[in-house]
């Protein structure tokens, strides 16, 4: 596959029984344990491979996304794919002793990895971890205040299902943001982000996590993910209202918010 294919993904809810796993079509009833097998793969480098494949930037974009939230004492918020804990760490200092978190991962390697560095850091009264599938999230509804999901969307089979799986957790008055990979808004970024993504983030991966392959499934799947405006039509589709997205470095990443009334 050559860094000038601009190979656009499929509708969301096209029939039939294939997705996409990077520019690859499989059977959707593959789809999850081939994501688990790339996770699992990378679980113990994670952290360290997204300092360097954003220069650190990573950090900003959470940031971002935290500040957005809204998160104050008492609240209950679900960290979808929350891997290695990143958000849910800032949150659980937020909501306090009166409110919770609950870290989620459909990968056990990554939850154990969130888990073990969130105990390292003295983080234990208010998080619970729960392995679980984002398009059929285990909890009753109308309970969570926030939900966020970062870097995670572009890995689930069935996207809509997913966003209607978050609507119907929430609380009425409560809000998702999902922060993600995106389309850069000008065409000389989007080149220049080819170049990195095809040709130095693989061998980055092969270098610093010994694994080439995952890396570039990950720079396919961010190709293969939808842009923002579809992304906005998926939240109105399930309900969610007042939806925007802001892009964060030229639209390389976007930030989506919505909100269940």
């Amino acid at each position: 596959m050559s860094d000038s294919d601009t190979t656009s993904p499929a509708p969301e809810n096209s029939p039939g029984q294939q997705t996409h796993f990077g520019f690859k079509q499989v059977d959707k009833s593959q789809k999850a344990s081939l994501v688990a097998n790339v996770f699992d793969s990378v679980a113990a480098k994670y952290d360290v491979m997204n300092d360097l494949m954003s220069l650190g930037v990573h950090r900003l974009w959470k940031r971002y996304t935290i500040d957005c939230s809204g998160v104050r004492a008492g609240h209950k918020v679900l960290d979808i794919a929350g891997g290695t804990g990143d958000l849910t760490a800032k949150f659980s200092r937020m909501v306090g002793p009166t409110g919770s978190v609950t870290l989620a991962d459909i990968n056990l390697s990554m939850l154990k990895v969130g888990r073990d560095k969130l105990r390292d850091k003295g983080l234990v009264s208010n998080i619970d971890y729960v392995q679980a599938d984002a398009e059929s999230l285990p909890f009753p509804d109308n309970t969570f205040d926030v939900v966020t999901m970062a870097f995670g969307l572009r890995n689930v089979t069935e996207k809509q299902n997913a966003l209607d799986s978050i609507y119907r957790v929430l609380k009425p008055g409560g809000r998702l943001l999902v922060l993600e990979f995106s389309k850069p808004a000008s065409e000389h970024l989007s080149k220049l982000y080819d170049i990195y993504s095809f040709h130095i983030l693989p061998r980055m991966g092969q270098v610093v996590a010994n694994d080439e392959e995952s890396y570039r499934y990950l720079a396919e799947s961010i190709r293969m993910h939808p842009d923002q405006e579809t992304l906005k039509g998926m939240f109105e589709q399930a309900g969610f209202e007042q939806c925007d997205y802001s892009n964060l470095t030229g639209g390389i990443v976007a930030l989506h918010r919505g909100y269940k009334f």
